[in-house]
């Protein structure tokens, strides 16, 4: 999705590191896969592309908290040179550019994992407007999940009037469903993959306004800084 999201801008790259992700609860385990250093060892790799700006591509941030994200970009960033961001990171960035308050969360997760994330928004003044979420733990069978799926949720979302509905999961194929269900609906749309890209073309130097048809949030000019 984010390949197709820079078709034609010819002198955009993205690049591509991963460690593993297998499921996605509050288990001891699961919450291990995102210690830092299977992180920082594929930011690493991505560093020696000599890549402008790294991007962790994933929503962890919503369950973990905002801080041990800071903490992973600055880590990142003392490793390598180079400026991060995480798609989590950059929705609260978002969020705040665009004066964002009420949400409506379309997720694929189980319920305890919902209520983290709605509980660490909530902490930063975000409210909870609508949810849906598919009690799924995933993490490969979130890809499977059909896009009219998505878009049920969305729509059950937006039905509440919130400020901005979020796809947050970027195992969710939603990004193409963004532009078309924000002119129906007359809501901005968030999604986590579009996140990432948005925060770390910024990062990059490049202007994401150069990215069409893919939602409002192309629109929005971030901050060309990194997360402090």
């Amino acid at each position: 999705m984010t390949q197709a999201m820079l078709a034609g801008l010819d002198e955009v790259s993205a690049h591509f590191s991963r460690f593993r992700v297998t499921e996605i609860s509050l288990s001891k385990a699961a919450l291990g896969q995102f210690d830092f250093e299977p992180i920082l060892t594929s930011a690493r790799l991505l560093a020696e592309a000599r890549v402008d700006a790294i991007a962790w591509s994933g929503t962890s941030g919503g369950w973990l908290g905002f801080e041990i994200e800071r903490e992973l970009c600055r880590r990142i960033r003392a490793e390598t040179r180079i400026p991060a961001t995480t798609s989590t990171l950059a929705l609260l960035e978002a969020l705040e550019l665009t004066g964002a308050r009420a949400l409506g969360w379309a997720t694929p997760y189980i319920g305890e994992i919902q209520e983290r994330i709605i509980a660490t928004f909530a902490a930063a003044g975000f409210s909870c407007r609508a949810e849906r979420h598919l009690s799924d733990r995933g993490n490969f069978s979130f890809a499977e999940i059909g896009e009219d799926r998505i878009e049920r949720m969305v729509r059950e979302v937006a039905a509440e009037k919130p400020d901005a509905a979020i796809i947050f999961c970027t195992n969710l194929r939603g990004a193409r469903l963004v532009q078309r269900l924000e002119d129906e609906l007359d809501l901005p749309i968030y999604d986590s993959v579009a996140l990432a890209l948005w925060k770390a073309l910024a990062l990059a130097g490049a202007d994401p306004r150069r990215v069409r048809n893919w939602g409002r949030l192309f629109s929005v000019v971030p901050r060309n800084d990194a997360p402090a």
